[in-house]
């Protein structure tokens, strides 16, 4: 790390799914995968899924040709100090610190991210909590369209197996439904997934159940992070997968479909328009912020 000035941070979750958080307009500091590791890190760091990187796009070398439409880049690492290409509650949470930080106004924003732009929409709500405005409110993410690739794909737990649906948000997933979320076991480590060759940059793997119409739940294993009280593509991802198994297309129907989808952490609403285009509405909160010693972020 390329600095001796105290490095400020601030910490926020989405549904419980939370994140370090890092503002470097400037893109000056060379935050390494160690440095990720050590930040996450839940007894000796601040702890978190991951670390959110905010960059201007203009600053960064993978989003200087998205600042023309974008001004922000959401540089996402995962709590392994491994590089992600979304995060969906991330997205919401990044947003929130920006309008925290009187960096944008409450309404709409475009952030970008390795998966792309991500159009934002901030409640215009009454100042609620310590922070002020907008400490408490829905954010609602524009996720993108969801690929549907092809293949067999097994997801095993112990002795029990079931058939995955391939679903991309711009990361990977694999979705199985189950009887009960028990079924998944502890997630302490990743799900057998077979074929080896099906993800050969690892996968998010998905657990689901069926709460009732239109209404599910999961848990989640994160490539990098292990399991998390929630993920916001994790939750997109399943949402289109029940709505296929349903009998629900958009694209095919012409009429939007809407699924609530129970995490551990909370509660997510999810659409898929007749465009493919997919929106997340959930809660994204700031809970503190600080500075951190650099001599012991670089160890």
């Amino acid at each position: 790390m390329s600095t001796v000035q105290p490095v400020p941070f601030l910490k926020g979750h989405g549904t419980e799914n939370d994140f370090v958080i890092v503002p470097d307009p400037d893109g000056a500091l060379a935050l390494d995968a160690a440095a990720v590791r050590r930040l996450c890190d839940r007894r000796a760091g601040v702890g978190g899924d991951g670390l959110l990187r905010v960059v201007r796009s203009a600053a960064h070398p993978e989003a200087r040709e998205t600042a023309g439409d974008a001004e922000w880049f959401m540089d996402y690492r995962n709590a392994d100090g491994s590089i992600a290409e979304m995060c969906g509650n991330g997205v919401r949470v990044f947003a929130r610190y920006l309008n925290r930080a009187g960096l944008v106004p409450p309404g709409d924003l475009v952030v970008a991210t390795r998966a792309g732009l991500r159009r934002v929409h901030l409640a215009k709500d009454a100042p609620t909590g310590a922070f002020g405005a907008l400490a408490t409110g829905p954010v609602t993410v524009g996720m993108g369209r969801a690929a549907l690739p092809e293949g067999d794909v097994t997801v095993t737990v112990g002795d029990r197996s079931w058939p995955a649906r391939h679903v991309g948000m711009g990361n990977p997933h694999a979705v199985v439904f189950v009887d009960d979320l028990d079924h998944a076991g502890r997630l302490l480590e990743p799900p057998l997934v077979t074929p080896a060759t099906a993800y050969p940059d690892g996968v998010n793997v998905e657990f689901a159940v069926d709460r009732g119409p239109r209404h599910v739940a999961l848990r989640v294993h994160e490539r990098g992070s292990g399991e998390t009280r929630s993920c916001g593509t994790g939750a997109c991802a399943v949402m289109v997968a029940a709505a296929r198994r349903d009998g629900a297309d958009p694209a095919a129907d012409g009429a939007p479909v809407t699924y609530t989808v129970d995490v551990p952490g909370g509660r997510l609403v999810i659409t898929e328009r007749p465009d493919g285009e997919i929106e997340m509405t959930g809660p994204a909160v700031i809970v503190a912020e600080g500075v951190l010693d650099p001599a012991w972020l670089t160890g």
